[in-house]
């Protein structure tokens, strides 16, 4: 039997909440605005973060003064009620971004998620820092397959673990094939099987929640016995409602 897609078994648990507080019923109005990098990541020391370069965008959901975001390429204007977000076709990467996002937005408002937006300025250096040190906690001299390029998380694990202990995949063709921090950067669209087949431990964005990969990696790596670890604001409430592990040290 086909596996259920992530969101598609996200998606019913955030409608039976919904109904359960009684939130259905009200017309909700969730607003969506792409973030400018600066509202998203604040002014860190570097500048290599894919916010800042322009290869992805922050939206944000608004929901009774509460907020979530989640990365994305393909960012939408959206105005609507929780229904009209929950009855959505996931099928491009922006309707999954104003999914994810407004789930965070409502499982923050309830209590139930936290870290559902972006951390800033020092902060993304910290978190990588704290990353790669509770993967050592927990694995030890582990080797780490990190999907999804984040220079300062990639730069702290080369340190800890050493760089022969340390792949990466990505899928900015800007970032294919160089290297960095002495990690090259494979394919993500045609590397990430071989990846995992020689990591012991998967780091992987939970931006894969939106461009709709999550699930193919997920499936792979159980197959093969590793474990999956999101880092990332945008699968802050995926995480909660299905119980996935998810680090992120510093958001908001």
């Amino acid at each position: 039997m086909e596996a259920i897609p992530i969101l598609e078994q996200a998606r019913p648990e955030f409608g039976r909440i919904a109904r359960d507080k009684s939130l259905m019923q009200e017309h909700i109005r969730v607003a969506i605005r792409p973030l400018s990098p600066r509202q998203a990541i604040g002014t860190p020391t570097r500048q290599d973060f894919p916010l800042l370069t322009g290869k992805e965008v922050i939206v944000e959901a608004e929901f009774r003064e509460s907020y979530g975001q989640a990365f994305t390429d393909q960012p939408q204007v959206f105005d609507g009620s929780l229904q009209d977000v929950l009855e959505l076709p996931l099928n491009e990467s922006g309707n999954r971004a104003i999914f994810l996002s407004t789930l965070n937005a409502v499982t923050s408002h309830l209590g139930m998620a936290d870290r559902v937006r972006h951390c800033k300025d020092e902060e993304p250096e910290k978190c990588a820092a704290e990353i790669a040190n509770e993967l050592l906690r927990r694995f030890g001299q582990a080797s780490i397959g990190m999907i999804g390029y984040q220079p300062a998380i990639l730069e702290n694990l080369v340190k800890v673990f050493g760089v022969a202990k340390v792949r990466c995949s990505d899928l900015n063709p800007n970032n294919i094939g160089t290297v960095k921090y002495g990690c090259r950067i494979d394919n993500g669209k045609t590397d990430n099987l071989d990846l995992i087949r020689t990591s012991g431990v998967i780091l992987v964005t939970s931006s894969t929640l939106t461009n709709n990969t999550l699930d193919t990696l997920y499936r792979v790596a159980s197959l093969a016995g590793k474990p999956v670890i999101m880092f990332g604001i945008t699968g802050a409430g995926v995480a909660a409602l299905l119980d996935l592990e998810r680090l992120c040290f510093y958001g908001h």
